[in-house]
């Protein structure tokens, strides 16, 4: 074994030397595979006996969290940890490291370093994409524009492949759609993408982060490379172009766009950025239709055109391109209402955006709101709202707000002994029940021409397995009902 004192440039360093990684789950068993392949010696840490039976199976050695996490000479015994991105800071493991000088990577910065040191071959064209919003429709986006111009590519990172199994993959792929979380970009430093983009901010994750401050530097990092990009139309984004570290800075709007910039003309997409005044696609052919999808075009546009894509791809791959699952999916349609699931709108922003992309709406709404703050939201959208239904562990909060700013709004909670119209509500603790009875008691306010709209503005983890859970189990609930679910005071005809 080499002296894990020893300098560490490169991974190619790691021959021979311990590498401790924390988290065993999805992206810390991708890491696994490519850090044999440089020769390094794998200990995983994890706190769940079967990610760490899987990570076994790997060929690896495996160590309880709880036993490692402050043994100040064990975890000196490694070169270097690298950490899944949901471990904050301060955690105990990570703490250690850096006490003992042992430098902490997180997946995205080791699969950056990985592809720079060619391991894999010459290093790929990185396209980064983050914002609070939008980063998953933006990046398909972007892969669908890549796909149609014919360029060898591959989504991943935040998206669901993680970013080291999209450079080992084969065949290979050049250029990387790379979707990014503020945690990834928090533990990655070094990443200097092709283009990055930064779509919009808003408050999220600040529990994580303990501050905006913090979470808007994390975002920042996605604008270290070689091309900015930012969403002009968004208070925070806007200022970012002023604070990127890139020689070039692009701006996307959705209204006629200056010299520079990427932008909305006579109802056609611009470029005055990459092109000359060149058109790109009818706004009228982007799904989802809407201010949101509109916004996520623009970007991912801007990014095919930092990477030399000519127009008529752009055009063929944004109209090719469908909505995914969660994200403004109409599931149901009854009697004259929509049911649409925007499960993925996971804070207040991306409420917004889905809120006002209808006129009248039954609100569903309720989870983990991570630190953030629903009153702006709430005064906002009040005017759209004919009923809300609140669940889940800060649904409270979300009724007070209501009632504050939407005082005529009926507001149904669920679980709660004591709302009017909710059968059998009393300490319900299942998700899916929790959810059959929120879509029941929605459905009861819903006239022909309303909206009943999951749009939770929070997170999911306290009734839910994880978003789309959330999202099936609103589906589900939606399918179970009937024409005499809905408002009595309507005739609704058959089910549809």
């Amino acid at each position: 074994m080499h002296d894990p004192r020893e300098p560490l440039t490169s991974p190619l360093d790691l021959r021979g030397r311990r590498v401790l990684v924390a988290g065993g789950r999805v992206s810390g068993r991708a890491v696994i595979p490519a850090l044999l392949e440089v020769g390094a010696s794998v200990t995983v840490a994890d706190s769940d006996t079967s990610s760490l039976e899987a990570c076994a199976d790997l060929g690896v050695d495996t160590v309880s969290m709880d036993a490692i996490a402050t043994d100040r000479d064990a975890v000196a015994e490694s070169a270097l940890v690298v950490t899944s991105p949901g471990f904050r800071p301060d955690s105990p493991l990570l703490t250690t490291a850096l006490t003992v000088a042992v430098p902490v990577w997180g997946d995205i910065e080791f699969s950056w370093r990985i592809d720079q040191a060619e391991v894999y071959g010459p290093p790929r064209t990185w396209l980064v994409v983050t914002g609070t919003n939008g980063k998953t429709t933006t990046t398909s986006m972007l892969a669908a524009v890549l796909d149609a111009a014919g360029v060898a590519s591959a989504a991943c990172g935040n998206i669901g492949v993680p970013v080291v199994d999209a450079l080992r993959r084969d065949p290979r792929a050049d250029v990387l759609a790379v979707e990014l979380s503020s945690f990834q970009l928090f533990w990655a430093p070094s990443v200097r993408p092709a283009a990055g983009v930064v779509l919009n901010i808003a408050e999220d994750h600040l529990d994580w982060h303990g501050g905006m401050e913090a979470y808007v530097q994390a975002k920042l990092q996605a604008l270290h490379g070689d091309v900015a990009v930012v969403g002009l139309d968004d208070a925070i984004a806007s200022t970012l172009r002023a604070r990127a570290a890139a020689p070039i800075t692009v701006g996307f709007t959705a209204h006629d766009p200056a010299a520079g910039d990427v932008g909305v003309v006579d109802g056609t997409i611009v470029d005055r950025a990459f092109g000359d005044a060149e058109s790109l696609v009818e706004t009228d052919a982007i799904e989802p239709a809407g201010p949101a999808g509109l916004q996520d075009a623009l970007a991912a546009a801007s990014l095919a055109r930092a990477a030399g894509v000519p127009a008529e791809h752009i055009a063929a791959g944004l109209r090719s391109f469908r909505v995914g699952p969660h994200r403004a999916a109409v599931v149901r349609e009854l009697g004259g209402v929509l049911f649409v699931d925007d499960s993925k709108a996971t804070n207040p922003h991306a409420a917004r955006s889905s809120i006002l992309a209808h006129e009248r709406v039954v609100w569903l709404a309720g989870g983990l709101l991570k630190g953030a703050e629903v009153d702006d939201l709430v005064a906002e959208v009040a005017p759209r709202l004919v009923g809300a239904v609140v669940f889940g562990q800060d649904g409270d909060v979300i009724a007070a707000a209501l009632g504050r700013h939407a005082p005529d709004v009926p507001v149904d909670r669920v679980p709660s002994g004591d709302d009017a119209g909710v059968a059998d509500a009393t300490d319900v603790t299942d998700g899916d029940e929790v959810m059959a009875q929120a879509v029941r008691a929605a459905a009861r306010r819903a006239e022909p021409g309303t909206t009943v709209l999951l749009a939770p503005s929070t997170a999911s983890f306290d009734q839910f397995r994880d978003y789309g859970h959330r999202g099936d189990s609103f589906a589900a609930a939606a399918a179970s009902l009937g024409p005499h679910d809905l408002a009595p005071t309507a005739d609704h005809g058959t089910p549809a």
